[in-house]
């Protein structure tokens, strides 16, 4: 087992011995509102919270936007989960800024309010995130790119295929990663697009599905038909800047690397249409944030990050079949047995 494994597999006991839900939780209601209902990733969060409330006997609500930056269908969520009398509200914001005001507003109603897989901006304004080290994510597929390509790495035209314009904290989180991963400076932490490295071509937006990553694959490709390196917000994204490259015969000679772990996307990475993936676990943070709610409904008690962290670590693990020096992984059989979707 790997350290990242091994990291999240004691996050779960550490979990359970801090703030195990009770065994019933028959009189309390919780919400899980997404960005969307199709990407296999918030699928799988679903069916996480979904086994985890039928297990507690907490009632659940879901929600989701219409398509990734769907951010007023969040706010009416909320609205509706605050009307409902609903104890904890768990989210993946779409727009990480523009929600924080809603959030205040279930929090003053007595709702705790967790944040998955992608941090509020500032990170602070949920009650608590359980998410993936997107950070982490981003570093090792930098890592991964960079070794894989030796000595050309300092030549490389590198390409970046994000999510949304709002630049959500998962989106930033991923990219700088990258970037320090792969031995860029990434100016402003905090802000995609200030780089002023020349191995770097430009960003596009993809909205992350496959058709925003074709659409932002043959932008970059008109601003450098001579990108050699993709970095990809998730696997759909991935997938779809592959086909726009096969379809004028490039698809051999662009190093594709994204982030997500879903099976399809390990699948991708088998067939060698993305080199490398940073896998996160999504049923484990939507399992784990219902149990948070249960406990503090049941006592007040409030979820607790992994120590040294802001938020409550989940793991995470780089999936390929073309291992790198210095750079720790497991291989797409392992990461066919970790993966959802």
């Amino acid at each position: 087992m790997t350290k990242s494994l091994i990291a999240a597999a004691l996050s779960t006991l550490t979990l359970g011995v801090v703030f195990a839900a009770p065994a019933s939780a028959a009189d309390v209601s919780a919400c899980l509102i997404t960005k969307t209902d199709t990407n296999p990733f918030f699928v799988k969060m679903k069916e996480g919270a979904t086994a985890k409330a039928k297990e507690l006997g907490v009632t659940l609500k879901s929600y989701a936007g219409k398509v990734d930056g769907d951010h007023d269908s969040q706010v009416a969520a909320i609205e509706s989960c605050i009307a409902d009398g609903a104890k904890g509200i768990l989210i993946t914001a779409s727009d990480t800024k523009a929600i924080v005001d809603q959030v205040k507003k279930a929090q003053e109603a007595g709702l705790l309010v967790i944040a998955l897989d992608t941090p509020l901006d500032p990170a602070d304004a949920a009650d608590a995130t359980f998410a993936t080290d997107n950070l982490l994510a981003g570093k090792l597929i930098g890592q991964w790119a960079a070794a894989t390509l030796g000595d050309k790495a300092k030549d490389a035209k590198i390409g970046f295929l994000d999510l949304t314009p709002s630049q959500p904290t998962v989106d930033v989180l991923r990219d700088q990663g990258f970037m320090i991963g792969f031995g860029i400076d990434p100016k402003d932490p905090n802000k995609i697009g200030d780089e002023d490295d020349p191995r770097i071509v430009g960003h596009d937006v993809t909205n992350g599905n496959e058709e925003g990553g074709r659409k932002a694959m043959e932008n970059l490709l008109q601003k450098d038909p001579d990108i050699n390196v993709i970095h990809t917000i998730n696997e759909p994204a991935a997938v779809g800047a592959y086909q726009a490259l096969k379809a004028i015969g490039k698809e051999n000679d662009v190093l594709i690397v994204s982030v997500d772990g879903g099976c399809p996307g390990v699948k991708s990475v088998a067939s060698g249409q993305i080199g490398a993936t940073s896998q996160q676990y999504p049923l484990l943070m939507a399992s784990l944030g219902i149990e948070a709610i249960a406990k503090y409904a049941a006592d007040g008690t409030k979820p607790q990050p992994t120590p040294g962290k802001s938020f409550f670590d989940t793991g995470v693990s780089l999936v390929t079949d073309k291992p790198a020096p210095g750079v720790e992984s497991i291989d797409t059989k392992v990461g066919t047995d970790k993966c959802w979707g």
